[in-house]
């Protein structure tokens, strides 16, 4: 059963719960800082997890000390829908436990 996109309305009140996220085009993003490559690349690989748990995955780009995902549902024509969010909320809450502002 295909997930239905988001109103933007929708999107813009599910991210003023997510601090940081922002939507871009199509899609929501987020940018993590971190204190080293090395915690970064473990953020990163915390992050595959949770994507596989809802197998729901983003484009995620890893950079020295970056980490930034793109998060939009390809089921759903590559639109905003509660997936990403649920995505996003995870990532959200572990990351604190990474030392990622």
């Amino acid at each position: 059963m295909p997930t239905e996109p988001l109103s933007l309305k929708e999107i813009e009140d599910r991210l003023a719960e997510l601090p940081g996220w922002s939507l871009d085009g199509d899609r929501i993003i987020r940018s993590y800082r971190l204190g080293s490559h090395f915690a970064a690349t473990a953020f990163v690989v915390h992050i595959a997890q949770i994507q596989e748990e809802l197998n729901h995955h983003s484009d995620l780009t890893l950079g020295y000390d970056t980490v930034t995902l793109a998060v939009h549902t390809h089921d759903a024509g590559g639109a905003v829908t509660r997936k990403d969010f649920e995505l996003a909320t995870r990532v959200e809450a572990s990351a604190a436990g990474h030392g990622a502002t």
